[in-house]
């Protein structure tokens, strides 16, 4: 086993620490892990990101389904429009993309650049929005706002958003529960974590018979990032999350500076 491959599981140890301390992120670090450590192409990357994702986020669902925080009000009118945009993407338009999009300025921009492009700006969304501690989590409102125009819109968006790059999108989705639907950040949270599992697996469904599945390294993976969100949990009890947000904000603006990078000025992997 190669030096880049052994930190590549290190990485996958890294991304389920970082979804058991502070309950997102973790899909954010699987793309770049599974790009310039394992060199998989794009579409196979956001493909294996999806079934990482979605297979961690289902172990923290399960114990939260315990718990009677899930709003199934949400999941249904929310959720089932992400479900079946994000299984569409993955099955019809991903496949279809050409492997160069266009030129710009003598710049061949590939599949593999935009993907990665868009990636990064979520990140440095995502990034800016920890480091400035934007409080979303106050909800001043005392009763749930069920609009469900916006609900199935916003649903659409992010799963669109999750087919392409192969994200969760918790960071996307809970500030859309709290703002848009009045929803108590605690509520948000565990509510986000179901809409992601059944999300991230049912977009990998598309996948399977479209995209060539390593299932012995997949499963392997998973099983390094499981392991890694039981210590992640174990260690959030010793650790206040808001510096810890904070700091894996800086993190992600470093992952996108080296990104930015790579592709810029040493070309596709």
């Amino acid at each position: 086993m190669e030096i880049t491959q052994i930190l590549g599981y290190f990485g996958a140890l890294a991304i389920g620490v970082v979804l058991g301390l502070i309950g997102s992120g973790g899909s954010l670090m699987a793309i770049p892990i599974f790009t310039y450590f394992f060199h998989i192409g794009p579409v196979t990357t956001t493909a294996y990101s999806l079934f990482v994702v979605g297979t961690s986020a289902t172990i923290g669902a399960l114990g939260n389904l315990k718990k009677r925080l899930v709003n199934f009000r949400i999941v249904i009118f929310f959720g089932i429009p992400t479900f079946i945009s994000v299984f569409l993407v993955r099955k019809f338009l991903i496949p279809i993309i050409p492997e160069e999009l266009f030129s710009l300025f003598g710049y061949v921009v590939t599949q593999h650049f935009a993907i990665l492009f868009l990636l990064a700006i979520l990140m440095l969304v995502s990034g800016y929005s920890m480091i400035n501690n934007n409080k979303v989590c106050h909800n001043p409102f005392e009763q749930l706002y069920y609009n469900y125009p916006i609900m199935i819109i916003a649903g659409v968006l992010i799963g669109v958003l999750t087919g392409v790059i192969g994200i969760g999108g918790g960071f996307l989705i809970v500030p859309s529960l709290v703002i848009c639907l009045r929803l108590p950040m605690k509520n948000a949270v565990v509510t986000s974590m179901f809409i992601i599992a059944l999300k991230s697996l049912i977009g990998f469904l598309g996948d399977i018979l479209s995209v060539e599945i390593n299932w012995s390294f997949l499963f392997g993976f998973t099983l390094v990032s499981v392991l890694g969100i039981l210590l992640g949990s174990y260690f959030s009890t010793f650790v206040k999350g808001e510096k810890l947000k904070k700091y894996f904000g800086w993190f992600l603006i470093c992952i996108v500076l080296c990104i930015m990078v790579k592709e810029l000025f040493f070309g596709k992997t």
